[in-house]
This record gives C-alpha cells, structure tokens and sequence, in this order.
C-alpha cells in the first residue's frame, strides 16, 4: 500500500513538472521553444524575418528590446518571467518536439497584470506548514501560506516583494538553513500543493 500511493505522487509531482515546464531561450538555442519565441517577437514588431528556431544575434537582440520595453533586466535571455511578459500572462506548456496547442475561438484568455522589475534566475522548490517537521510561522513571524517564499537573504532581503510566474505575487518574509544563494522555498496552503509543484528553475521577477 505504502509503495502504491509513493508511486501515485510520484507520478503527480512527474506529470505536474511536465505541465508547467520551464522555458530557456539564450544565444545557440535551438528548437520548437526558440520557434515559438520568435514567433511572438514578430508578432509585437520586435524581430523581423521567419521564426527558424535558432537563436543567433538578432533573435538576442529583439528579447533585448522587448525586455527594454518592459521595464525588465536586459540580459537577452527569455526565461520564465520574460515569457510570461512577452505572452501577455501565460506559463510555457509546450515540449519539444511538440507544438503548442491552439486556444479554440470560444476559449477566453486572461491577461495578468505583471509588474515590471528585475529578473533573477532561482532553483525552487515547494513548502507548506503541514509538511512533516514544518512550523506553521516563518522566520518573520507570520503565518506560511500561499504568497510567502523563503530565502537566503544576501541574494534577496526579507521583505522583498517578487513575482513568479504561474504562481503570482510572494513576499520574502522566510529563511531556512537550505536555503543558500539562489534558491526559494514558495509557501502553499497544502501539503498537496507543495507536492505538485515539487522543484523546478525559474526566471523570478524582484518587484522591489
């Protein structure tokens, strides 16, 4: 029985890494996530020619100016943060080899306010207070929750308001002996959550 049900999450935390797998477009990068890049670069009027999934000069140039554009630090990589700016509030689903799914015309998208910053790559993983050994306050004091990341706070001081894509706004109000350079815990209201988000890389934006 105890084996069953560790396969089970397994394949939950397996299936949720999948639907929200990370994007990395840089300088040399290839295949259907450079494509897809490019084609909304051409769509807002930042890269000219056809999307040929390589990423070569004028591809980083183009990220360069949308981040420019967006108030985001200009590194010429698109990352988790850049591609929710650049497709106005969206978390990156596709796989390689796979084309992204069309939305049908009776499908609604909403567009997520996303507030301009520093972007920072993390490695992230997931907490809750329910978890076995977990407190249910922070090193601030506060309740963990949905909304409270914790941090090593050379790299991001406590009280630093972030955001993060797929997840929304989280304030740093948490610490852990783990957590060292540039790392996160994100805060969620279940053991469950926590679970299915597991541990992935991100593009965070630093708000302030």
């Amino acid at each position: 029985m105890f084996l069953l049900v560790l396969f089970t999450l397994t394949i939950m935390c397996f299936t949720a890494a999948l639907a929200a797998a990370s994007i990395l477009v840089k300088d040399g990068s290839q295949g259907e996530a450079v494509r897809h890049v490019q084609e909304l670069l051409i769509e807002q009027g930042f890269l000219q020619g056809d999307a040929d999934g390589a990423c070569g000069p004028l591809t980083v140039a183009a990220i360069k100016a949308f981040q420019k554009s967006r108030g985001l630090t200009e590194d010429g990589v698109c990352g988790d943060g850049t591609y929710y700016y650049l497709s106005g509030g969206r978390t990156y689903e596709s796989r390689e080899g796979e084309e992204e799914k069309p939305r049908k015309n009776n499908e609604t998208h909403h567009e997520t306010a996303i507030p301009s910053g520093r972007a920072i790559y993390v490695s992230a993983s997931a907490y809750s207070a329910y978890d076995p050994g977990n407190s249910k306050h922070t090193a601030s004091g506060t309740l963990v929750r949905r909304g409270v990341i914790a941090v090593d706070p050379d790299v991001i001081p406590l009280g630093t308001h972030v955001f993060i894509p797929g997840y929304g706004e989280a304030v740093a109000e948490d610490i852990g002996s783990s957590i060292r350079g540039h790392r996160i815990d994100v805060a969620f209201d279940t053991h469950e959550e926590a679970l299915s988000f597991g541990r992935r890389d991100l593009e965070i934006i630093i708000i302030d």
